[in-house]
């Protein structure tokens, strides 16, 4: 396929990247449409305009990837869904680590999942401060474990505060599937450093993720479980031990080959265009991942309000 072109409203910037790529530059969307005619189109203006670019688009025959959060609120994320069977187009949402080559790795070995321990913690910056640290950090995860899980979700309880913006900056979040399966987030945009893990533990399998290192090690019980092996699998969650510290415990890296997610996912998303094939993320998977985070930050405003702390947010 060939790049068409690049829209922003930042002209300085929109010509850096043609420059970069050797395309070109159109003033708007409508140019765009009239003189690019692109067959698919990357959807990264901020979410409260996502809607109103993905409608044009598709209405125009042109195929979306759209980043995350797919939208701000559920009614807009309907309306995708309503405009992409209407117009059969092909819609992937930006949800980037499931195409980390750690997180891919990582579905073989899912049986039955039944604790999660998430940490997604990242130094203060400027983007994204249109949306909540869940909307912006937290639904990676959220999308990721609900991919593994398959449950619907049960119950959540939850708490966040703005930081250094008007909006959320750190949460914690507890959240109970139908299947007894409990999943722990934390999210921050204000830490003092970078951490992004992901931890589960399965019948006899305790499973550890580094998505930046794309990483993955698994501890496996080969015995019944006894007090003993059970302190060793524990102390083996340091995944800093190159040796579990009991030999009824088996330590294992499933092979991951190392590849820059966002190119993979928009390799998978050119491929869906060409085969007409469903992403591997769908418009549905980004709804999905929304409601729980919508849901989440309505639960840390009512718990806010109960602590009296409702004027912070």
């Amino acid at each position: 396929m060939e790049f068409v072109g690049v829209v922003d409203s930042n002209s300085a910037r929109a010509a850096q990247i043609a420059g970069e790529f050797g395309t070109q530059t159109f003033a708007s969307m409508n140019e765009l449409l009239q003189r690019g005619r692109p067959q698919a189109a990357s959807v990264a203006v901020p979410t409260q305009a996502h809607l109103q670019v993905v409608r044009e688009l598709m209405q125009n025959g042109v195929d979306v990837l759209i980043e995350k959060p797919v939208a701000p609120t559920l009614a807009d994320a309907d309306e995708m869904l309503a405009l992409a069977q209407q117009h059969s187009r092909i819609a992937q949402v930006g949800q980037l680590e499931r195409f980390n080559p750690a997180v891919r790795a990582t579905v073989p070995l899912i049986t039955k999942p039944m604790f999660f321990e998430v940490h997604r913690l990242s130094v203060f910056t400027p983007r994204s401060l249109d949306v909540d640290v869940v909307l912006d950090l937290m639904i990676h995860d959220i999308d990721v474990v609900l991919s593994f899980v398959k449950s619907p979700v049960k119950e959540i309880r939850a708490v966040g505060l703005p930081i250094l913006s008007a909006k959320v900056d750190i949460a914690n979040v507890r959240m109970e599937f139908e299947s007894g399966c409990v999943a722990n987030f934390t999210a921050s945009r204000v830490s003092t450093e970078r951490i992004r893990k992901l931890r589960f533990f399965q019948p006899q399998q305790y499973i550890s993720l580094d998505y930046t290192r794309q990483d993955v090690v698994a501890f496996t019980v080969s015995t019944d479980g006894s007090p003993s092996v059970v302190s060793s699998l524990l102390a083996g969650m340091d995944e800093e031990q190159d040796h579990p510290s009991s030999p009824q415990i088996k330590i294992t890296k499933p092979e991951v080959v190392r590849e820059e997610p966002l190119r993979t996912e928009l390799c998978s998303f050119l491929d869906s265009v060409r085969t007409r094939s469903a992403p591997v993320v769908s418009l549905e998977d980004g709804r999905r991942a929304l409601a729980v985070a919508l849901e989440i930050l309505e639960v840390i405003r009512e718990h806010s309000r109960n602590v009296k702390l409702d004027k912070l947010l």
